[in-house]
């Protein structure tokens, strides 16, 4: 069966509002300001908690900051939990392209660098989670992306042959991921970096959800 896989945060949904404020919200409790700011920093939000810790830590001078970012890590990821779709939405046309594939017998699934209990909670919030056949986080085994075996495990859960297969992502995390997977790497052109993703090579750059049917077409069959 073809199977599309995809990134969660940048790729189905803008969540950098919710994450930016766990952020800042882990700075404070560490006794520090707020140092990220949406909007300007979504690129970074959506490589992850560590990233936004460090670029906070850099621009309060603080460097080495290795064992500052441990110890907010897991302060962040409460805040997260605790308003985790505040301000969190799906990208326009995401779910009906979602839809359209499975009624062309296209299995989808997710793939994500985000902690999977968090991304079920996620995507169970946003009234979606039914709609994926899988959904694979960082911790659902020992590796995470770059390392191809999340993926190949969401292709796996969701029905899908790997060999018939794409991922679609929004950072050079998904196209690594993609690249050692041995599969087709499409990057959406409306996060924060636009169209710049086209610097990674990826087999196909997707400006908006209603062009992903004729993509998918191409790139599996």
């Amino acid at each position: 069966m073809r199977c599309v896989i995809f990134d969660l945060d940048g790729t189905l949904a803008d969540t950098s509002g919710d994450l930016i404020a766990a952020a800042n919200a882990a700075l404070e409790a560490l006794g520090h300001s707020p140092q990220l700011v949406p909007g300007r920093d979504d690129a970074t939000a959506f490589r992850g908690g560590r990233a936004m810790l460090k670029l906070g830590f850099e621009r309060l001078g603080i460097t080495g900051a290795a064992a500052d970012v441990d110890e907010g890590y897991p302060v962040l990821l409460q805040a997260y939990g605790a308003a985790i779709d505040t301000h969190t939405t799906l990208y326009p046309g995401a779910m009906a392209a979602v839809d359209r594939l499975r009624r062309d017998g296209v299995a989808v699934g997710i793939c994500t660098n985000k902690p999977q209990g968090l991304a079920e909670t996620l995507m169970t919030r946003l009234g979606v989670r039914d709609s994926f056949a899988s959904l694979v986080g960082a911790d659902t085994l020992p590796v995470r992306k770059p390392d191809p075996a999340p993926y190949l495990l969401a292709v796996e859960q969701a029905g899908g042959d790997p060999a018939r297969s794409l991922l679609i992502g929004d950072t050079e995390t998904d196209r690594k991921t993609a690249r050692a997977a041995g599969v087709p790497c499409v990057l959406v052109a409306f996060g924060p970096d636009g169209r710049g993703v086209n610097a990674l090579a990826p087999e196909a750059l997707l400006e908006r959800y209603d062009d992903l049917d004729s993509i998918v077409g191409r790139l599996i069959v």
